[in-house]
């Protein structure tokens, strides 16, 4: 009876679907486990086997959890939302929901076909309206919300306007915009409706802003930092600029010190809780404020002369670390794009600024942080007033000051800064030494250690601590400066200018943002004839005809019944990509409450994720937003846990294995890889499935392959054509992929799972080998022969011998360790190495093999459902107890002792360990062997260590 893995694995598929197999229950006496997945973008191209990596560990273990009698949560589903499919919709004019839906199918198909144990019953997709009426529930919320800093929790905005009605805003301390104006309870009520809402606005934690965002023109749409690579979109490769916009935000920044400090009750790799902590970026320093001097045609005017003062009203907020350095200031820079710099510029400058502005607003945040070897800048021509000195301090613009990181501006101190001694030093900017007995010749001196200050005042002969604290001091009394946590986390953009997104449930009443009441969400995206912005610049939904609210009849009306005074505009933005993956864990407690997100009962029982298996790609956007949400969640009562993710692992990634051919330069001729140095040649990609397992490729095929093929010439060696070799991301691009429907067709999915395994460690980047694949092939039909011959089935019910027994435990208890480490390659060794073990004592005996089936169980789990049915069970083995280690199974009873004469080993001898010296120098003597190997001596002196060894000495 042979294995036959293609009838096995859709046999038990169509088992596990027909009868809920995996289906999680939301009331149960079992203990929770809740196993999660980062939730797929349903791409067009569909899986190749790189994906499934993170999916095979987490159905591992979720498998496993079940065996140890967990009521395990596994679930699945689509961040459907995208660009990709927005993109595409722009090309052909598919509607996103319709190539979105066929995506899914094929994914669905895919993840199907490799047996995973989703329960596939609470699926979830973010593009559908039933999942984002939920996703625009928690916008309102947020906009209903404030960052109460006393209480240090979002509370709902009606306690911030009852706190206004009675006392004004003086004793409120929010997370808000900046210069709110102080007002009393007498003042707020004088307000009128309108002014009280844009009030209201600096304080919620949704609000409209004008922002300095990463703009893409060629796809139309504002992009994340984490959308960004080297200056360009992710998605297709297109220039990004810096623009302001009025654009949606959140005030994520209420939550950095929680955001931080939470990372130290949570389990995840350390070097993802750096990526948050770099990202979150918290430093302790002090505020300063710099007047700025009035230009010489200002000191001409009537006023100057009248008053003498040489400020005018512009200031300059610059945060530092290093308060005590302030003496060393000889000038300042402003980012590009600060407010100030169109007004501080002098005109002789104007123009030089100008163009310095055009330039930097072409290239991303990020490549500004990276680029640390280019100097540029230039001199806006106004100087701003030291606070102590009262010299004037020249006032330039330079792109490595970014406008989001702190107050956009930075006071700048040579002497103890790299970026600002290589700034000085371009431009012959005075370098002044505020270090005692520091040599700054060559470099700054950016020690903190040992510091003296000198050449500074009343802080000469202080050290770093004391002086940081008298220079924040000093600032205090003259109102120019105080002590401050600064962090460099930015508040989330949270508008897009596409289509394919969450409508925003938000209309506009004279200009100002109005919420659509709960009971009618969702709101829909509407019908678009274009998916491109409009011709006057407005986004996507700016195409649809019928996209204004009646707040009469509660509905979604035609843009020409407008009228201001019950119909009114819907928001054209949509929501970012990451907005339904947000929360979407929350969602599959209770996937079909159509009351509420989730229920209090469901979120009481499930409470967080216990494994959420991912990329760390994700390590600043999503997973720092869900924290976010989360937290914010709970701070209104709507969740109980503080924080999402309990334990967190990272999967590598798995790297295709790339065929290249060599091309004569100049010349249509290609030569086979081992005499590629005898000329000059240029790599080019081709498709993997065109070589053989030799390397070797048929010059025919590639003929066929692409038209650059069919007239060239091909240098072989002794008629045989090679290819090169370049392990590289899995890519269309490259021809690399590898689709798991090839392999589960070929090999079953089982041999797929299990080769995904034994390829490396989980969190390891690896390369995939399909040659490789065919000996875990072998292992499954060599361990399906320990049940079945030609005949059938081949289990006895025969006592187990020591030695099968000791295999076995020994084999639980490596898999059950290597699970609870998440080692399972080492697992996939294991099980090679008990199966070979086993072959070799013929072993056929129930009591081994039925433990052995479920220990299996989680890795090859079609096999193993075969197995236990065969063995006669009715039940699925899915649910059946994982195997107990037994460790008297390892005890060893018997030595194989090495027999040694003066130190060299003539033979080994089987004994017992419970004997003593002298009955195993007894047993020795007697051996033939030994008596041989005397030859009638009798040796000076025996040697004899229990349970290590024996030598016979003279």
């Amino acid at each position: 009876m042979k294995y036959n893995p293609n009838e096995i694995e859709a046999r038990w598929q169509k088992y596990w679907a027909e009868n809920g197999t995996f289906h999680a229950e939301n009331h149960s006496e079992k203990p929770k486990y809740y196993v999660l997945d980062m939730f797929p973008y349903p791409s067009g191209a569909g899986l190749h086997v790189g994906h499934p990596l993170g999916y095979i560990a987490s159905d591992i273990y979720a498998r496993f959890k079940r065996h140890q009698g967990f009521n395990v949560l596994h679930p699945q589903g689509y961040d459907s939302f995208g660009l990709p499919a927005e993109q595409y919709a722009i090309q052909t004019g598919q509607h996103p929901d319709k190539t979105t839906k066929e995506n899914i199918a094929r994914y669905r198909e895919q993840l199907d076909k490799i047996g995973f144990s989703f329960d596939w019953s609470r699926e979830v997709r973010t593009s559908s309206p039933e999942y984002y009426k939920w996703t625009q529930w928690i916008f309102i919320q947020l906009f209903n919300s404030w960052y109460d800093k006393d209480a240090n929790e979002a509370r709902d905005i009606r306690t911030l306007i009852l706190e206004f009605e009675e006392n004004g805003n003086q004793k409120v301390n929010a997370v808000a915009d900046d210069a709110i104006p102080t007002f009393s309870a007498k003042e707020w009520k004088s307000y009128s409706k309108e002014d009280q809402e844009r009030i209201l606005l600096k304080y919620r934690l949704t609000f409209l802003a004008e922002t300095e965002v990463n703009w893409c023109p060629a796809l139309g749409t504002v992009l994340a930092n984490d959308e960004i690579i080297n200056g360009v979109s992710e998605r297709g490769g297109h220039p990004v600029i810096r623009k302001k916009m009025t654009q949606w935000s959140m005030r994520i920044s209420a939550y950095a010190e929680r955001l931080l400090s939470g990372l130290e009750t949570i389990d995840w790799t350390e070097s993802l809780k750096e990526s948050q902590r770099n990202w979150i970026g918290k430093s302790v320093g002090a505020s300063v404020t710099f007047k700025v001097k009035d230009s010489q045609f200002e000191r001409n005017a009537v006023d100057y002369i009248l008053s003498g003062d040489e400020t005018n009203n512009h200031t300059i907020e610059v945060f530092t670390t290093r308060p005590d350095t302030i003496f060393g200031v000889t000038f300042m820079t402003l980012a590009p794009e600060h407010d100030l710099v169109a007004k501080i510029t002098t005109p002789e400058q104007k123009k030089a600024v100008e163009a310095y502005v055009e330039a930097t607003s072409k290239r991303s945040e990020r490549d500004r942080m990276a680029d640390v070897k280019t100097i540029s800048g230039v001199f806006t021509g106004a100087y701003a007033e030291h606070p102590f000195t009262k010299e004037a301090v020249p006032v330039w613009i330079g792109d490595y000051v970014l406008a989001g990181y702190g107050t956009g501006a930075v006071m700048a101190v040579p002497c103890g800064d790299e970026r600002d001694y290589a700034f000085a030093k371009h431009f012959n900017i005075p370098i002044k030494n505020i270090f005692a007995g520091a040599d700054i010749s060559e470099e700054a001196y950016t020690s903190k250690d040992n510091v003296v200050i000198g050449n500074s005042d009343f802080l000469n002969g202080l050290d770093y601590k004391k002086a940081t604290k008298k220079a924040i001091e000093a600032l205090e009394e003259l109102g120019q400066g105080k002590g401050k946590v600064n962090y460099r986390l930015r508040d989330a953009v949270f508008s897009r200018q596409r289509y394919w997104g969450e409508p925003f449930p938000v209309y506009y009443v004279n200009g100002l943002p109005q919420m659509i009441e709960a009971q009618h969400l969702p709101i829909r995206l509407p019908e678009v004839e274009k998916y491109l912005p409009t011709e006057d610049g407005q986004p996507p939904l700016g195409n649809a005809s019928e996209w204004a609210w009646d707040t009469k009849n509660a509905t979604v009306v035609s843009n020409e019944l407008i009228d201001d005074v019950t119909v009114f505009p819907l928001e054209l933005n949509t929501m970012p990509g990451w907005a339904g993956s947000s929360w979407y864990w929350l969602r599959y407690m209770d996937a079909h409450n159509e009351e509420e997100f989730v229920s209090e009962e469901a979120q009481n029982y499930w409470q967080n994720v216990d494994l959420y298996i991912g990329g760390s790609e994700h390590a600043t956007g999503h997973l720092l937003y869900s924290r976010f949400w989360n937290k914010f969640l709970k701070d209104r009562g709507f969740v109980n846990q503080e924080e999402p993710f309990k334990k967190l692992i990272n999967q590598g990634m798995i790297l295709g294995m790339s065929a290249l051919v060599y091309r004569i330069s100049g010349t249509n001729t290609y030569v086979s890889k081992n005499i590629k140095n005898n000329y000059e040649t240029e790599g080019l990609h081709i498709d993997v499935s065109l070589v053989n397992a030799s390397d070797e490729i048929d010059i025919e095929k590639l003929r066929q392959w692409q038209p650059q093929f069919n007239d060239a010439e091909f240098v072989t060696e002794n008629g045989r054509f090679f290819v090169g070799r370049e392990v590289e991301k899995m890519s269309k691009r490259w021809y690399n992929v590898v689709n798991p429907d090839d392999i589960c067709n070929e090999y079953g999915a089982d041999t797929l799972r299990l080769y995904e395994m034994f390829l490396g460690p989980l969190e390891q980047a690896k390369p995939w080998n399909t040659a490789g694949i065919t000996g875990v092939f072998g292992f499954l039909k060599k361990l399906w022969k320990l049940y079945f011959d030609d005949n059938g089935l081949i289990v006895n019910s025969n006592p187990a011998s020591p030695e099968a027994l000791k295999t076995l435990h020994k084999t639980i208890k490596k898999v059950q360790e290597d699970i609870e480490n998440f080692s399972f390659n080492t697992s996939v060794s294991s099980f090679m190495i008990a199966v070979n073990e086993l072959t070799a004592m013929n072993c056929h005996e129930r009591s081994i093999l039925e433990p052995l089936a479920v220990v299996i169980s989680p890795y090859a789990p079609h096999i193993a459902e075969e197995l236990w049915e065969r063995l006669g069970h009715k039940e699925s083995i899915s649910a059946v107890p994982f195997p107990r280690f037994n460790p008297e199974y390892l005890i060893e009873n018997n030595k194989e002792y090495p027999v040694s004469f003066n130190g060299k080993m003539r033979f080994t001898i089987n004994l017992p360990l419970n004997l003593t010296v002298k009955e195993i120098e007894n047993i020795v003597m007697a051996d033939e062997r030994t008596i041989k190997q005397l030859d009638g001596k009798t040796p000076n002196k025996i040697i004899i260590v229990p349970g290590k060894i024996i030598n016979l000495v003279g």
